[in-house]
């Protein structure tokens, strides 16, 4: 197969399946899966499809459309300040995810772009920087965000009290984006 046939088949069952791992996308088309990173690429660029962790999701704006001041860069929900994730970048752009799940993926791609992120303490509501925030996974209080849910939390204290009531894990910033990716990658769930 052709690259650009394998391209419009990659395109193909991502409009059918909106979230594809690149894993199950290397299985179904016999091929590496770098030669899905190198096909995906074109369709990243062109807005076709938007990249995930450990797979691609089907955009959902036409290509060169512009995501509203009060939209999420990544899901494209609307921002609500009780949950939202600002990252600034070097260049002083600032950047909006609705909620930590989506700003973790985001800093995630980001990485050495990022000059701050900030975030919301999740029992407080007060602006916390989101390097030094403590995350919450696998609590079974539902917030009503992209899943798996992520709640963020100034100190370890009260997120290990938090998860005392309701269940959950506790991990330091870099830790919640390995496990964020894990889950990611593993729970063929991506966001709602």
């Amino acid at each position: 197969m052709l690259p650009i046939e394998r391209r419009n088949r990659i395109k193909a069952l991502i409009k059918e399946k909106e979230h594809m791992k690149i894993a199950e996308l290397s299985e179904l088309l016999d091929v590496s899966e770098m030669t899905i990173h190198r096909d995906l690429k074109p369709l990243i660029d062109e807005g076709v499809v938007m990249k995930t962790f450990g797979g691609v999701t089907l955009a959902k704006d036409p290509p060169q459309a512009q995501i509203p001041d009060n939209a999420c860069v990544i899901c494209r929900r609307p921002i609500s300040e009780r949950l939202a994730y600002r990252i600034i970048l070097k260049n002083n752009e600032i950047e909006m995810a609705c909620c930590s799940h989506c700003g973790l993926m985001r800093h995630q791609q980001l990485d050495d772009q990022v000059m701050q992120a900030l975030t919301h303490d999740f029992l407080k509501q007060t602006t916390i920087n989101a390097v030094s925030a403590w995350y919450v996974m696998d609590t079974s209080l539902v917030v009503a965000c992209c899943q798996p849910q992520v709640l963020s939390f100034e100190s370890k204290e009260y997120a290990d009290k938090f998860v005392k009531g309701f269940g959950g894990q506790v991990y330091p910033f870099n830790e919640a984006i390995i496990a964020l990716d894990e889950k990611m990658r593993g729970g063929g769930c991506c966001h709602h």
